[in-house]
C-alpha cells in the first residue's frame, strides 16, 4: 500500500453519534423520527472511538486525517439543521466537502433543498438511506426519480446504502437488485453503493460490470472484512469502480482501518485509484 497518495475518504462524520445511533437528519418540515432501539449499531463495533462530548468537527477530524495521510474527506449528513457540518467544511474548504442527506418525503421541496445546498454550500454529492427514517423509501421508489433526474442535471453522484443493514431494520428497501431498474432508467446517474451490499456482493459486481456509472465504496467494513468478490473485481476489471471509504468517528477508528489496509491484497495499480483517483473523478474534485 503506497503512503504518499493524498487519500480521499468518502465517509466521515463531524461527531460520534450519541449511543452510536444510525439517525438520518430530517427536514424541519417533518416531525423527528421516534428514537427506536432498533436503529442502534452499537452491538456491531467494539473498537475504541471518541467519546460523545469530546472534540467535534475539524478539531476531531483534522489531527486524525493528518496522521493517516487523508487529504480530503466527504462529510455525511451535511444539512442546514447541522451547522457544525457546514462550519467544518466552510472553515476548511481544501480538506472537506459536503454530502447532503436527501429526504424524498418532501416531494418537490426535496429538489429545492438539493439546489439550495449546491448553490450556497460546498456540497458535491447526495446520500440516501433507503431503509431508514420514519418512512423507508426503496431505492427504486418513484419518489426517488425526480431526485435522480436532478442529480444528472447537476452532475451530482448519489451514495446509496445497500445490502442487509447493521441496524435492526428491514433490508428490503435497499436490496441491491433494485439498482438495476434505476440504472436502466437513469444510465447517466452516478451511483456509489455504500455499506457492503452483503450478502449480495456478487450481484453488486455483476451490476457494476453491466452499468458504467455504478460504483462501490468500502464504508462500514474494517478492511479485513472487505467482500472477497469486491477485492477480486478491483484486481481484474473493476479497478476504476471501487472507492475507499472509512467510517470515522461513527463506527471504526482510523487506527484500525489503516492497520488492516496494507493486508488487503489489491494489486499495485489498484491502490492509487482506490484511495484517491476514483473518488476525485466521481465527485468532480480538483
Amino acid at each position: 500500500m503506497p503512503s504518499d497518495i493524498g487519500i480521499i475518504d468518502t465517509m466521515m462524520g463531524v461527531r460520534p453519534l450519541d449511543g452510536r445511533e444510525n439517525a438520518r437528519p430530517r427536514s424541519k418540515v417533518l416531525p423527528p423520527p421516534p428514537q427506536a432501539s432498533g436503529t442502534s449499531i452499537g452491538y456491531m463495533f467494539h473498537d475504541e472511538l471518541p467519546a460523545v462530548g469530546g472534540p467535534e468537527g475539524a478539531e476531531l477530524l483534522l489531527p486524525e486525517m493528518d496522521r493517516y495521510g487523508i487529504e480530503r474527506a466527504v462529510l455525511m449528513h451535511t444539512t442546514p439543521e447541522d451547522p457544525l457540518s457546514l462550519a467544518t467544511i466552510e472553515g476548511h474548504p481544501d480538506r472537506f466537502t459536503g454530502q447532503f442527506s436527501v429526504n424524498p418525503m418532501l416531494g418537490y421541496d426535496a429538489l429545492r433543498e438539493i439546489r439550495f445546498m449546491v448553490e450556497h454550500h460546498p456540497v458535491t454529492s447526495l446520500e440516501h438511506g433507503a431503509a431508514f427514517g420514519t418512512h423507508p423509501i426503496p431505492i427504486n421508489d418513484k419518489r426517488m426519480y425526480p431526485i435522480y433526474a436532478t442529480c444528472i442535471e447537476l452532475d451530482l453522484p448519489i451514495f446509496m446504502y445497500v445490502g442487509v443493514p447493521g441496524p435492526r431494520v428491514a433490508f428490503a428497501p435497499q436490496y441491491v437488485g433494485l439498482l438495476d431498474e434505476v440504472c436502466a432508467y437513469f444510465p447517466e446517474l452516478k451511483i456509489v453503493m455504500r455499506h457492503g451490499a452483503e450478502p449480495w456482493a456478487d450481484l453488486a459486481v455483476k451490476l457494476m460490470l453491466k452499468w458504467p456509472n455504478l460504483y462501490f465504496s468500502t464504508s462500514g467494513f474494517a478492511p479485513k472484512y472487505y467482500p472477497r468478490e469486491i477485492v477480486e473485481y478491483a484486481n481484474t476489471r473493476g479497478a476504476e469502480k471501487i472507492i475507499y471509504s472509512g467510517y470515522f468517528p461513527i463506527g471504526l477508528p482510523l487506527s484500525r482501518t489503516f492497520a488492516e489496509l496494507p493486508q488487503v491484497p489489491f494489486r499495485d495499480h489498484v491502490w492509487p485509484l482506490f484511495l484517491r483517483e476514483n473518488a476525485r473523478r466521481v465527485l468532480n474534485l480538483p
